[in-house]
C-alpha cells in the first residue's frame, strides 16, 4: 500500500480515510436530511389533500346519513298512516257490506216477519240525491211471483242502505236477485234513465262483481274497475247470501270510489318521490304517471314478486306480508328508496318511493364550499412552507462546514496512536508472539481500548497455540484408539460368507452398519453341534464405545451360554442373570435367539424384547411378520423368565431378523422407514439369496432416507433352509 503525503494530509491513510468517511456522512446525513424535508414537506400536503377528501366524504356521508335516516323515518311513518288511512276506508266498506249481508239473510230467513216493501224506478229528477231505486236486467219480468216476492222483502232494506251510505260517506249500496233486478241506493238516478226518462236495463247478475262474490263464497273485493254509472274508478266490495236452503238469494255491494286516492298518488311526484298501490298478485294498481316501472296495469299483467329485481321482488312480497323498512332498490338505473305497508282489509301493499338524488343535494353544496376554504388554507401553507425550506438550506450548509473543520483536527488525533500500534505489530515474528503495552497508546479512548485488546489477544494466541498441540496429540490418539475398537468389534462378528460352504442343508448372510465408528447392534450365528445352529439378533441401549463394549460381553456370554446345551429359553435367563448381578451402568440389551434343528427344520426361538422376525413360506412366497411372544429385555431385571416357541421350517422356507434401525431409519422430514416399507422391499424378490434379500431391503432405506443422518445402527440376518440334501 502507498501513502502519499501532501501538506499535513495523508493520502490513503486514516487520517484521509476519517476525513472521507465523516465527510460521506455529512452529506449522507444532508441528503436524508434534505430527502426528509422534502418527503415530509410532500406528506403533509398530501395529508392536507386526503384530510379534505376524508372531510369532504365524512360531511358527505354524515349528512347523506342524517338525511336518509331523516327519509326513512318520514317514509316510514307517512307510508304506514297512508296504509292506515286507505285500510280504514276499506274496512268501513266492508263492514257496512256486511252489515247488509246480514240483514239481507233475515229477510230471506224469515220472510213472513215484514210486510212487502215498494221501491220506484229512478227518476232523472233525483239525479245527485242519494235515493233508492230498482233496476231490471233486460227481459226480466216485474210481474213474475217469484221475483216480486224477492224484489218485496229487499225493499225493506232501502232505509238501511241509504243511513249507512250517509254515515259512512260513500255514494252508494245495492243488492242484486238472481231473478234480474236490483235494488241500488246511490246519486246517480239520472245516469239510469234515458232521455225519454224511460230505465236504462241493468242486469247486475252478469256482473263480474257478482258472479266473483258467488264463486268466492264470502266477503270478495275487486281491483280497481270503472263504474258503470259514474265512469269514476273505484273498488267493488260484495258479498253473497244465502237461504235457508242453502241456495244463493242475493249478492250485495258497495263501491269505493278512489279517484281522491288516484289523485294523492298522481300529486305525490311532487314531492321529490311517489305512492303505489300493489294488489295481493303483485299487479299495481295506482301509479303516477312518471313512473316508467310501477305504472297501472291490468290485473292479467307480470306479478312484481316475480320481477327480475330481485330487491324490488322481495320489497313487494314483504309489504303484502307486513310494514317493511325502508330500502335501496334500482329503478331504472337511479337508486330509490322505497318503503311498503300493507292494507290487510284488500290484501293489498301501499308503496313508498323516494329518489336518492334528491337526499345527496345537500351534501353536494356543502362540499363546494369545503372546498374553497381548504383551497385558501393550502395557499397559505405552502408560502409559509417555501420559507422554511430557505432557513432551513442555509443553517444545513453552515453545519456542514462546521462539521469538515472538526473532522480534519479529530483525524490527527487518531492517526498518531494508531500509528504507534502499526508499527509495533508489524515487529511480532515468531517466537515472539505477544504483543506488549505502551505509554503511547494510553489515550483513555477507543484506541487505548484496541491496544489492551491486541495484547490480550496476542497472550491468548500464545496459550492457545500450545493447547491445539496437546488437543490435536490426543486426537491423534483417541482416533486411532476408535479405529482399533472398529476394527476389533468388527472381527468379533461372523463376517465371512459363505460362513459354512461345506453345509448345503442351509444358507445365510447377515450385516451390521453402526451409526457411529461403533455401534451396539450385533448379530451372531454358530453351530453348537453338527446338527444345531444358533441364531442371535441384538441391540444394546447405548451407542458408541460403551454400547460396544456392552455389546462384546453381551454376545461372549450368550455364546458361552448356548454352547452349554442350554435351550433358547435358558440361555437367555443366564445372560441375564450375568448381565445383572455386575450391571452399574444401567444398559440392558433386546434380543432375539433361535437354535434351527438342522436335520428337521424345527426351530426353537425366544425373544427378550426385541423386533417381530420376519418368515417366508416357500410355498407362498411372500415375507410377512410373525408376532412372536416377548418377554422382557436382558439386563433389565433380575430374575426374568422367558418363554420359547417352535417354528418348523419347510425345504426353501426364508427367515429374516433385524434391529429397529431397519423400520426406525429417518428421512429429512423426520418421518420413519417403517414396517411396511421394510416388508414392501423384503418382497420385492422373495426368491432371492439371503445375501440379494439384504441388498434390496439397505436399497429401499438408502432410497427413502436420501442424505438424511444415520441415526441408529442398521443390523440385518437372513437364512434360507434348504434341507437335508436328498440321500
Amino acid at each position: 500500500m502507498h501513502l502519499k503525503k501532501i501538506r499535513n494530509l495523508v493520502i490513503g491513510g486514516i487520517e484521509n480515510k476519517v476525513f472521507n468517511l465523516i465527510l460521506i456522512t455529512v452529506i449522507l446525513l444532508t441528503a436524508a436530511f434534505i430527502g426528509a424535508s422534502i418527503y415530509q414537506s410532500n406528506l403533509l400536503t398530501e395529508l392536507i389533500a386526503e384530510t379534505n377528501t376524508r372531510q369532504q366524504a365524512t360531511i358527505t356521508e354524515t349528512t347523506n346519513q342524517v338525511i336518509q335516516t331523516a327519509v326513512e323515518q318520514s317514509m316510514g311513518s307517512s307510508t304506514d298512516l297512508q296504509a292506515q288511512l286507505t285500510e280504514e276506508m276499506f274496512q268501513n266498506q266492508k263492514t257496512r257490506v256486511q252489515m247488509m249481508a246480514e240483514y239481507a239473510t233475515k229477510l230471506f230467513a224469515d220472510p213472513r216477519s215484514v210486510q212487502p216493501g215498494d221501491v220506484a224506478p229512478p227518476d232523472a229528477a233525483m239525479d245527485g240525491q242519494l235515493s233508492a231505486h230498482v233496476l231490471y236486467a233486460e227481459g226480466a219480468d216485474p210481474a213474475d211471483p217469484a221475483l216480486a216476492e224477492s224484489l218485496g222483502l229487499i225493499a225493506n232494506m232501502a232505509d238501511m242502505m241509504r243511513t249507512l251510505c250517509e254515515a259512512y260517506g260513500t255514494d252508494n249500496a245495492y243488492i242484486t236477485l238472481p231473478e234480474g233486478a236490483t235494488l241500488s241506493v246511490d246519486k246517480a238516478s239520472g245516469s239510469w234513465c234515458r232521455a225519454d226518462g224511460q230505465p236504462i236495463p241493468f242486469d247486475g247478475a252478469s256482473r263480474f262483481w257478482y258472479q266473483s262474490a258467488a264463486e268466492a263464497g264470502g266477503l270478495w273485493f275487486s281491483e280497481v274497475e270503472i263504474d258503470q254509472g259514474t265512469q269514476l274508478p273505484c273498488v267493488t266490495c260484495a258479498m253473497p247470501v244465502y237461504g235457508p236452503d242453502g241456495a244463493l238469494r242475493a249478492v250485495v255491494g258497495s263501491d269505493l270510489f278512489i279517484d281522491g286516492m288516484q289523485r294523492a298518488i298522481a300529486d305525490s311526484v311532487s314531492k321529490g318521490g311517489y305512492l303505489a298501490v300493489v294488489n295481493a298478485n303483485g299487479h299495481v294498481l295506482l301509479s303516477p304517471a312518471e313512473d316508467n316501472l310501477l305504472q297501472a296495469v291490468s290485473a292479467g299483467n307480470a306479478d312484481l314478486r316475480k320481477s327480475g329485481n330481485t330487491a324490488l321482488a322481495e320489497l313487494i312480497t314483504d309489504a303484502l306480508k307486513g310494514e317493511t323498512d325502508v330500502r335501496q332498490v334500482q329503478l331504472g338505473g337511479r337508486a330509490v328508496y322505497m318503503a311498503g305497508a300493507p292494507m290487510r282489509t284488500v290484501g293489498w301493499a301501499l308503496i313508498a318511493a323516494y329518489g336518492r338524488e334528491e337526499t345527496e343535494r345537500p351534501a353536494e353544496t356543502l362540499r363546494g364550499q369545503l372546498d374553497e376554504i381548504n383551497a385558501e388554507a393550502t395557499g397559505v401553507y405552502r408560502e409559509k412552507l417555501r420559507t422554511a425550506k430557505n432557513w432551513q438550506l442555509g443553517v444545513t450548509i453552515f453545519l456542514v462546514l462546521l462539521v469538515l473543520a472538526f473532522s480534519l483536527i479529530l483525524g490527527k488525533r487518531i492517526v498518531k496512536p494508531l500509528n504507534t500500534i502499526t508499527k509495533k505489530i508489524s515487529e511480532i515474528r515468531e517466537g515472539n508472539l505477544e504483543f506488549q503495552m505502551d505509554d503511547a497508546y494510553r489515550t483513555g479512548d477507543e484506541i487505548e481500548v484496541l491496544a489492551e485488546s491486541f495484547a490480550d489477544i496476542s497472550h491468548k494466541t500464545v496459550l492457545y497455540v500450545d493447547r491445539v498441540r496437546e488437543v490435536t496429540a490426543e486426537k491423534e490418539r483417541i482416533g486411532t484408539e476408535l479405529s482399533m475398537a472398529t476394527r476389533i468389534q468388527e472381527s468379533m462378528l461372523p463376517h465371512v460368507f459363505p460362513a459354512y460352504p461345506d453345509r448345503r442343508e442351509f444358507d445365510l448372510f447377515a450385516a451390521m452398519d453402526p451409526a457411529r465408528e461403533v455401534g451396539g447392534d450385533f448379530y451372531d450365528f454358530f453351530l453348537i453341534d453338527d446338527d444345531h445352529l444358533c441364531l442371535v439378533m441384538a441391540d444394546v441401549s447405548g451407542k458408541g464405545v460403551p454400547g460396544a463394549l456392552f455389546m462384546m460381553i453381551s454376545k461372549v456370554i450368550l455364546q458361552s451360554c448356548a454352547m452349554l446345551g442350554k435351550s433358547a429359553a435358558e440361555i437367555l435367563e443366564k445372560t441375564n442373570e450375568a448381565l445383572c448381578r455386575n450391571d452399574e451402568v444401567q444398559m440392558f440389551v433386546t434380543v432375539w435367539l433361535g437354535i434351527l434343528e438342522i436335520s428337521t427344520g424345527k426351530l426353537t426361538a425366544a425373544n427378550a424384547g426385541h423386533e417381530y422376525p420376519v418368515l417366508c413360506r416357500k410355498e407362498d412366497n411372500r415375507f410377512t411378520l410373525f408376532k412372536d411372544k416377548h418377554g422382557f429385555v436382558i439386563g433389565g431385571m433380575e430374575g426374568t423368565k422367558y418363554r420359547q416357541y417352535e417354528l418348523q421350517l419347510h425345504r426353501g422356507d426364508k427367515l429374516f431378523v433385524y434391529t429397529d434401525g431397519v423400520p426406525e431409519a429417518t428421512d429429512s422430514r423426520e418421518q420413519l422407514f417403517g414396517i411396511d416399507r421394510m416388508l414392501d422391499a423384503l418382497n420385492t424378490d422373495p426368491s432371492a439369496s439371503p445375501q440379494q434379500v439384504l441388498r434390496n431391503v439397505r436399497a429401499a432405506v438408502d432410497g427413502f432416507v436420501g442424505s438424511a443422518e444415520q441415526f441408529d445402527d442398521l443390523t440385518m440376518l437372513c437364512l434360507e433352509y434348504k434341507g437335508v440334501p436328498d440321500a
